[in-house]
C-alpha cells in the first residue's frame, strides 16, 4: 500500500495512477471534503506579516486556482537530469489543456491581448483545464468554481476512490512512523484522537508548509528556504467594462522577469476617488515574478518573507509594463492603482538536490514529496503542470519499485 498525504496537484495525480493499476492507495487530507464552489471558505490564515494565498480542503489549492497551465523549469529540472516532456504531453492530454474557445474570451481579456500585442509585447492567450461547455464565465474561479467547469485535484482524488483508493479526510498527519531509517507509516489525528496508518511508501503533498513540517517532525530539516511567487494587481477605471464576469487569467503576456494577466481585484476599485465607480469598470492585470527563495518556515510553522531588490526590481518592471497596457486599453491613466504586496504558490521547502533526491525521495527510505516542496527555484509562473508532470514522474518510480 502507498499512503499519500495530500490532494492537491501532486497526491491527486499518484493516488489516481497508482489506483488505476490496482495498488492500493490509502489518501489522507487535513481538511474538508467540499464542493468546489464552497472552496473559499477554506483558505487559509498566516500572520500579520505574510498575505499568503492557500486553502485548506479537498483538492487544495487547486481548487481555487485559474486552472493555468504552462510549462516551467524545464532548464532547471535537467540540471538534475530530470526530463519530463513526455509527462507534460500525458498530463496535457489527460485533462485537456488549451487555450480557451474565442467564446470565452470576454471583452476585457481582448483589450489585454490587443493592447500588449501593439505594444510588441509576447502575448497569448493562457493555456487552461476548463471545459467550455460547463463554464458559465462567472469570474469566480478563484473563489472555487460553482459550475465544476475546471479540473481540479478533487477531480483524480474522486477518480482514485472510484477505483478503489480509500480517502480520510480532517484527519492531519503529525509524524512519520521511522524504523531503521525506513519508513512505516504515519500518525494522524482525526477526530481529536490519534490514529495510525501503516506503509513502507509514503508520499508527502501538504503543500509546501505542510510537507515542511511533517518532515521536521520526523527529524529532516526541511522549510529553511521558501520561494512564494509575488504578486500584486494593477488596474483602474473603464466604465461598464464588466472583466469582473469573465473567465480569469485568460491571457498572458510573459517578459524576462515577469508574467502578466488579466485579472480581477476587488480592491482596486478602493483607489479611485469617486465613489461611484463599481467593480463592472475595473480592468486589472496580475504581475506575477520568479523571487529569490530568501523565506523560510519559522519553527512555530508561520512564513517568514525576506524581499530581495531583485524581487523588488523584477515587480516593478512589470508593474510600469501592466500600467502601460492597461493605458492603452483604454482606462483612465489618472485612477491607475496597485492592491498590496502578495503571495501564491509557495514551495522550495524540500528542494530537489538539497531536501530530496531526483527521485523525490527523501534520506528515509521510502518516504518521498511530490508538490511545491520539491520545485529548485521559483517558476514565477503557475507551477500546477509542472508539479503534476512531476507526479506523473514519481508514480511511474513507485510502480516500477
Amino acid at each position: 500500500m502507498v499512503i499519500i498525504v495530500g490532494t492537491g496537484a501532486g497526491g491527486a495525480i499518484i493516488a489516481r495512477e497508482l489506483a488505476k493499476d490496482d495498488i492500493p492507495v490509502t489518501i489522507i487530507e487535513k481538511g474538508p471534503y467540499i464542493k468546489s464552489k464552497d472552496a473559499f471558505n477554506y483558505y487559509d490564515v498566516y500572520n500579520d506579516d505574510v498575505d499568503l494565498l492557500t486553502t485548506t480542503c479537498i483538492g487544495g489549492a487547486t481548487i481555487v486556482s485559474m486552472s493555468n497551465m504552462v510549462r516551467a523549469l524545464d532548464e532547471e529540472l535537467y540540471e538534475f537530469d530530470i526530463g519530463i516532456s513526455d509527462e507534460y504531453k500525458y498530463v496535457e492530454n489527460l485533462i485537456n489543456v488549451h487555450q480557451l474557445d474565442d467564446s470565452h474570451i470576454g471583452r476585457g481579456t481582448q483589450l489585454f491581448l490587443d493592447a500588449a500585442r501593439e505594444l510588441g509585447l509576447n502575448t497569448m492567450k493562457m493555456p487552461k483545464a476548463i471545459r467550455e461547455k460547463d463554464c458559465i464565465q462567472c469570474g469566480k474561479c478563484a473563489f472555487g468554481c460553482p459550475a465544476d467547469a475546471k479540473w481540479s485535484g478533487k477531480d483524480f482524488v474522486d477518480e482514485a476512490v472510484d477505483m478503489g483508493a480509500k480517502l480520510i479526510t480532517e484527519a492531519e498527519v503529525i509524524d512519520v512512523i521511522v524504523e531503521d531509517s525506513q519508513v512505516k507509516g504515519v500518525k494522524y489525528i482525526k477526530d481529536d484522537n490519534e490514529e495510525s496508518c501503516l506503509s513502507d511508501t509514503v508520499v508527502l503533498s501538504a503543500g509546501a508548509i505542510g510537507s515542511t513540517l511533517i518532515l521536521r517532525q520526523a527529524g529532516i530539516d526541511a522549510g529553511r528556504e521558501l520561494f512564494f511567487d509575488p504578486f500584486v494587481s494593477v488596474g483602474g477605471y473603464i466604465k461598464d467594462i464588466n472583466f469582473n464576469t469573465e473567465v480569469q487569467m485568460a491571457g498572458l503576456v510573459i517578459g524576462k522577469n515577469f508574467v502578466l494577466s488579466p485579472h480581477f481585484s476587488s480592491f482596486i476599485k478602493g483607489n479611485i476617488d469617486d465613489k461611484k465607480v463599481s467593480d463592472e469598470d475595473i480592468l486589472s492585470i496580475m504581475v506575477k515574478t520568479a523571487d529569490d527563495a530568501k523565506g523560510y518556515v519559522d519553527d512555530d510553522g508561520d512564513v517568514v518573507k525576506i524581499n530581495t531588490i531583485n524581487d523588488i526590481r523584477y515587480l516593478a518592471e512589470g508593474v510600469a509594463t501592466a500600467g502601460f497596457i492597461l493605458e492603452k486599453a483604454g482606462v483612465d491613466p489618472s485612477t491607475i492603482g496597485s492592491t498590496v504586496y502578495r503571495g501564491a504558490h509557495p514551495g522550495g521547502t524540500a528542494a530537489i538536490g538539497k531536501v530530496v533526491d531526483t527521485n523525490q525521495e527523501t534520506e528515509i527510505k521510502g518516504l518521498f514529496v511530490s508538490d511545491a516542496s520539491v520545485l529548485p527555484v521559483s517558476p514565477g509562473k503557475p507551477p500546477i503542470l509542472t508539479i503534476l508532470a512531476l507526479s506523473k514522474r514519481l508514480a511511474d518510480h513507485l510502480k516500477n519499485k
